[in-house]
């Protein structure tokens, strides 16, 4: 093993990866904006928001590997204190999770109109930002990496918590739609593009969360956690605008009412969802209604054309 492969080279990997995926994030983004979603305001924000998160973090963490590998070439004490763009991670990734834990959450409660699930995702994602931001600010006071195990604690309790909140909102909300299958196959695979949607979302967040913590505790005084942490709030981009351009694919399996009720629902364009009385509380009947149209136009010609004697014999 060379001298400086569980320094540099681990930040490398890491900082490649990221790179990656904000190539993906950019491509993403155009994409989004060329669809010409009729979205709410506050989700074209959001969208906005991470799309300049991400690009400030990606380029401060190549600005990053600069400083280490071509400033300070001939310099291999620079090694033992950690650049601005170190301690940053923290700050833009909790940034990122807390955008999306609000994000899904806002979604949760128009599909279920259940001001109980939605405190607790606010209870759970409102520490969690906090203690990502004060990793990242004890961090940048510390300076020197040898140093770093002393914010152990801090970072645990702030990755457990956002892999516990990832959880529970790919949990509520893969569970709030799989409730919601009907039987009729165009409004099922519908539900399973979004459940998938959702896992995706807390999944990939949470194996990387999970990485970093494990790395970080078993070698603190190393880069390797760098490997994990730096992509993470890519990861949380990614999935999030994955769940919103699964809607070019929905327009060809649904009737255009269907899927502009569906839209409302899923809280992704203006106004309120339209769900009467007491299914307002329960997606079962709330998405069975937004989503059921396509199919029931699909039943309906066909049996017209029974009747006719268009259809097969």
């Amino acid at each position: 093993m060379g001298l400086y492969d569980e320094t540099l080279g681990t930040l490398l990997v890491g900082i490649f990866f990221n790179t990656y995926l904000y190539g993906i994030v950019c491509y993403q983004f155009a994409l989004y904006y060329q669809a010409n979603f009729n979205d709410r305001l506050p989700v074209k924000w959001m969208v906005l928001f991470l799309f300049f998160l991400d690009t400030f973090h990606s380029i401060a963490a190549i600005y990053m590997a600069w400083v280490y590998m071509v400033t300070n070439y001939a310099n291999p004490a620079a090694l033992q204190y950690a650049a601005w763009p170190y301690p940053f991670t923290p700050i833009g990734t909790a940034a990122a999770a807390f955008v999306t834990h609000m994000f899904l959450g806002d979604r949760i409660y128009r599909l279920t109109h259940n001001k109980v699930l939605f405190g607790i995702i606010i209870a759970m994602a409102l520490p969690t930002f906090a203690l990502g931001v004060a990793c990242g600010v004890k961090a940048w006071i510390i300076h020197v990496i040898a140093d770093m195990p002393h914010i152990t604690k801090l970072a645990t309790a702030w990755l457990t918590m956002q892999v516990a909140v990832d959880i529970f909102i790919t949990g509520t909300l893969s569970i709030v739609l799989a409730r919601a299958k009907t039987g009729w196959s165009a409004t099922d695979t519908v539900l399973r593009r979004l459940i998938r949607g959702a896992i995706q979302t807390g999944l990939f967040a949470s194996i990387f969360s999970l990485g970093d913590l494990i790395s970080f505790l078993a070698l603190p005084t190393t880069n390797f956690y760098g490997m994990f942490a730096i992509p993470i709030g890519r990861i949380y981009s990614n999935t999030l605008l994955d769940t919103l351009l699964v809607r070019e694919k929905l327009k060809s399996q649904m009737t255009s009412s269907a899927f502009e009720r569906t839209s409302r629902v899923m809280g992704w364009v203006p106004g309120e969802p339209t769900i009467p009385g007491a299914a307002a509380t329960s997606i079962h009947l709330g998405v069975h209604r937004s989503l059921q149209d396509s199919a029931d136009a699909a039943s309906f010609d066909g049996e017209r054309k029974n009747v006719l004697g268009l259809g097969p014999a």
